[in-house]
């Protein structure tokens, strides 16, 4: 749906708990569409499938891994043109808000770095347990998907209980995505918006131990 409305972070937080997500129009790049899709695409958190190879390439130190150092450099990563993607709907608009979002704690984003430069990431919206993750980019092999594994491995321990996909794709679906049906999206929604997780105060070790029992908990699954 879309309509003329004045946007601002309270009205993005407003409609994420609720379930719905925004994308810039095509017709008009100032305006945001509004999606709700049914089915909705979800990660569960403890049920993320972590193979050998890549959680050994997640705890080397091939990747610096961060949060927050740079966020908006991180959404225009994800904005810029790339092979197969020659247009986004991440408009100037959408920066603007997900800045806000991001200056009043509500807006994260998960960095890979490499010689002094942003080679990967992720950026999405934290509002109460749950996580809502809009887009990530690769520019090494490799770095978007160990921003992912450090994502999950932060929301396990920070206590969230819900990360939003908003679809299912193939390439979500190697890591444990799923799709669920939109009203038990909603209920899972509506319990989590009311807890009061951290996001902070998260060490090093503390990812790295989490990582390697993620690692576990796939391999106990077979996988």
């Amino acid at each position: 749906m879309s309509g003329e409305i004045e946007l601002t972070p309270e009205l993005m937080l407003r409609a994420y708990s609720i379930g719905l997500f925004p994308m810039a129009s095509d017709d008009r790049p100032d305006q945001l569409d509004w999606y709700d899709p049914d089915p909705r695409g979800v990660m569960p958190l403890h049920r993320f499938h972590l193979s050998k190879r890549l959680a050994r390439t997640a705890l080397s130190d091939r990747f610096e891994v961060v949060v927050d150092r740079d966020f908006e450099g991180t959404m225009r990563a994800c904005a810029a043109p790339a092979p197969g993607r020659e247009t986004t709907w991440i408009s100037e608009t959408i920066v603007r808000l997900f800045c806000a979002l991001h200056r009043e704690g509500f807006a994260h984003s998960v960095e890979a770095w490499s010689e002094g430069r942003m080679v990967g990431g992720l950026y999405g919206v934290a509002l109460g347990a749950a996580f809502f993750g809009e887009s990530m980019f690769s520019r090494a092999t490799d770095a978007s998907k160990v921003a992912l594994v450090h994502l999950v491995a932060r929301l396990r321990l920070c206590g969230f209980e819900l990360l939003d996909t908003q679809f299912g794709t193939a390439h979500l679906a190697q890591f444990g995505g799923i799709e669920i049906p939109a009203f038990r999206y909603k209920e899972a929604l509506a319990r989590a918006v009311r807890v009061d997780p951290r996001w902070t105060g998260i060490v090093e070790a503390e990812l790295c131990d989490e990582i390697r029992r993620m690692r576990e908990e796939t391999a106990s699954r077979g996988c």
